[in-house]
């Protein structure tokens, strides 16, 4: 090979080298930024509305593997898949309530479709011989009133997210109560039945506000975690979980001074003359 030959050959493999570590570096950054963006949107999925049938939102985003067969299922198209602006997951189905709500299908196609069982059928299933899917028993989230937004609780009469529940006064009901106010007019307050909600977001997507008066949340978030230390002394099943927990509270100590100045009320009223 002549000098000018290896000359050329030389300068060619460095510039192949060089692209080659560029292009190197450029995986491994896209690689961090997938990965970062990962982690960063799962921080943001608690507010995120999965399909119907969704298991719990970590064990779903591990089981989900972003086919988009559920959405492709929904006949409303209410689901969507998550792209890199939309703050979530991308590649997982979600829907925006306020936008298209879930339609509550009865035969609920988008659930059986789930290669991976994310998306879980038996969940939905009745007490029948021949077990079928239930709609009513979704739980996709529950819907929250804002009390100081919502036009019915000014006084203004506003029945929208009622009439338009398909649980019709099972989920949502209708408490009226008297307008001190006005001495003429009554509330009628929208109330969300928690055990009867599916999160549908149809009492959203219908709410006359310019920003909904009620919006679905995850169930998660909208009811919370009392805590294990909290019992309900009146349900026998619930004082159950007594047995065996062990108390730092020293039983030895005389309480019931404090305990009889909380619970009689002739003590109260005395203090507060």
């Amino acid at each position: 090979m002549s000098e000018e030959k290896k000359k050329t050959f030389q300068a060619t493999s460095r510039k192949d080298a060089i692209k080659t570590i560029f292009k190197g570096t450029g995986y491994l950054a896209f690689g961090g930024l997938v990965w970062g963006g990962y982690v960063d949107n799962k921080k943001k999925t608690e507010l995120v509305l999965r399909p119907p049938g969704a298991l719990k939102e970590d064990t779903f985003i591990k089981a989900c593997i972003k086919c988009g067969l559920c959405v492709e299922a929904c006949p409303y198209d209410t689901l969507k898949l998550a792209i890199p602006s939309d703050n979530k997951v991308v590649g997982t189905p979600y829907f925006i309530a306020r936008d298209i709500p879930c339609y509550m299908c009865t035969d609920i196609p988008c659930v059986p479709v789930c290669p991976t069982g994310a998306l879980e059928m038996t969940s939905l299933y009745t007490e029948d011989i021949l077990p079928k899917p239930d709609v009513n028993k979704i739980r996709m989230g529950l819907a929250v009133v804002n009390k100081e937004s919502c036009i019915a609780f000014w006084g203004i009469q506003c029945d929208a997210c009622y009439r338009a529940c398909p649980l019709l006064n099972e989920a949502i009901t209708i408490e009226y109560d008297k307008n001190e106010r006005t001495g003429k007019h009554a509330f009628l307050k929208p109330v969300v039945n928690a055990d009867a909600c599916t999160g549908c977001g149809i009492c959203e997507h219908v709410c006359v506000t310019e920003t909904p008066a009620i919006k679905v949340l995850p169930l998660a978030i909208a009811t919370g975690k009392v805590g294990s230390h909290y019992i309900k002394g009146w349900d026998p099943e619930d004082e159950k979980r007594l047995k065996n927990v062990n108390s730092d509270v020293d039983n030895d100590k005389d309480n019931s001074g404090a305990i009889d100045y909380l619970n009689n009320s002739d003590d109260l009223l005395e203090d507060e003359e």
